[in-house]
């Protein structure tokens, strides 16, 4: 099954704010009009709001609308408390994003009773315990119980639906293609200009004519992304609950969105490259890593559109998530590759990763002593906060280091 929370972060919020159980609530940044909606509440929803527009737009749709600033951390600590609940009832929960996981109960129902039976209860459990409402997709396969949950539990009141190979044509088929999983806008123009209307308009033809229209539509490149809509519109998924889904990692990276106007000049350009390249090597060295490659990318702009890109790498002469070593490859690789125009996007990256349990030593630079350096900054940070330490250079007007400390993901925490 697929558990979905209801209007996850507007949901907690209501739920810590006992005074807001009947009035329209939406989560964002209250002191930006132009800021983006990033959940609202079924009552704000009834009153027009949505999920993506801007906060002045809600407003002006909804003007008592409650508008709260975001606590990404809370959130976070909230969906990891849901992972812990699934996991009273099975050991196969795969975390699919913060208010959606994917469960495997087939081992469960001996304990627990049929599927429908550990959906009221995983509900209750919830909603208890956070005050959040969950809905719940049941299907024999993680693609059907999305689509389960995405166009049938949402949509019912008590928030449960199940979706099978028995009731598939019937239920399913009949749907638009644009509600097929993985379907967005312009799949859906190309299913609608090859004649393809609903889902069940793909899943009634044999794989080889669907692969030729494909083809016809999109060029002959198409046939693996015709075999997995083909698939997915009957159900097929073979792919299984995997309760541990980190695989080796193959790279650390960080990016950063800029404000083009303010990022003209090298020497501002330089401050938030080698914030993005300390972030880098603080998460590699927490990972355990040390990498031979650095990459660093960069979108340049006139002001409106994005002009020219770039994304170079140098490799190093031994592995490193040293600041300064990495710091030096990265600068290095900008001033060759910068066109001068403003930038609006910069991106690092450190590749071809090892464990860093063995470090190369060097005649003239004691890397030992730079390292225990930089873990013992790593350490102040971990205990007082990213902000609680940095370079000078963050200070400057240009930085966003500090700023960035009091995020997650790019919201408040």
């Amino acid at each position: 099954m697929l558990v979905d929370g209801q209007s996850f972060y507007a949901s907690i919020e209501k739920a810590a704010r006992p005074d807001l159980k009947d009035k329209p609530v939406a989560v964002a940044d209250p002191s930006r009009r132009s800021g983006i909606i990033l959940a609202a509440c079924p009552v704000a929803k009834s009153r027009g709001v949505t999920t993506a527009e801007r906060v002045g737009e809600a407003l002006a749709k909804c003007s008592d609308l409650v508008v709260i600033r975001p606590r990404m951390q809370t959130y976070i600590t909230v969906s990891l408390l849901l992972t812990e609940i699934f996991e009273s009832f099975t050991d196969q929960v795969e975390p699919y994003s913060i208010d959606e996981q994917f469960l495997d109960v087939t081992g469960s129902i001996s304990y627990f009773g049929a599927p429908e039976e550990i959906a009221h209860q995983i509900q209750t459990h919830v909603l208890l315990s956070t005050g959040v409402w969950t809905r719940c997709g049941i299907g024999p396969t993680k693609v059907l119980a999305k689509m389960a949950t995405d166009n049938f539990a949402k949509k019912m009141p008590e928030g449960i639906f199940k979706l099978g190979f028995d009731n598939l044509e019937s239920v399913l088929w009949p749907l638009p293609v644009h509600q097929m999983f993985m379907v967005a806008s312009r799949m859906a123009r190309h299913f609608t200009r090859m004649g393809l209307y609903t889902i069940g308009d793909i899943a009634r033809l044999e794989l080889s004519d669907f692969k030729k229209r494909m083809r016809k539509e999109m060029g002959k490149q198409s046939d693996i992304q015709a075999e997995y809509y083909w698939q997915t519109a009957r159900g097929i998924d073979p792919s299984p609950v995997v309760a541990s889904i980190r695989n080796k990692l193959k790279s650390v990276s960080h990016g950063k969105a800029l404000r083009s106007s303010l990022y003209r000049k090298i020497e501002d350009i330089e401050v938030i490259l080698l914030e993005l390249v300390v972030e880098v090597c603080r998460r590699s060295r927490r990972l355990g890593y040390i990498g031979r490659v650095v990459s660093v990318g960069a979108t340049e702009t006139d002001g409106q559109h994005s002009i020219l890109s770039f994304n170079r790498q140098v490799t190093l002469p031994q592995p490193t998530s040293l600041s300064h070593e990495v710091a030096s490859a990265a600068l290095g690789i900008f001033h060759k590759h910068w066109s001068g125009m403003p930038v609006n996007h910069l991106s690092v990256a450190l590749t071809e990763l090892t464990d860093d349990n063995v470090i190369q030593l060097t005649f003239f630079d004691d890397r030992i002593k730079a390292y225990s350096l930089e873990r013992a900054t790593d350490e102040i940070k971990d205990r007082y906060g990213s902000a609680a330490i940095m370079r000078a250079s963050s200070l400057l007007q240009s930085g966003v280091a500090r700023e960035r400390a009091e995020q997650i993901g790019g919201h408040y925490k």
